[in-house]
């Protein structure tokens, strides 16, 4: 696996900063949301993955260039 470099990390931070609504568009997990699933960004690690606490109680992060979402 590929980190993201620093500046990539310090930039997908900015965009979604704690507290930012997000809705699920694609993510390659069996145990993923559904489509369309919303939830609350609660941080961004250190490999540029949203950490969200999805609506449906999951906590499954967002991985940085493979799952995609939109803010609402």
């Amino acid at each position: 696996m590929v980190f993201p470099s620093r500046e990539v990390v310090e930039r997908v931070r900015r965009e979604y900063p704690a507290g930012t609504r997000v809705a699920l568009v694609r993510m390659e997990d069996c145990q993923a949301p559904p489509v369309g699933t919303e939830g609350v960004v609660e941080g961004v690690d250190d490999t540029a993955s949203l950490m969200v606490r999805w609506s449906n109680g999951s906590h499954l992060h967002v991985i940085y260039g493979v799952d995609e979402v939109r803010k609402i």
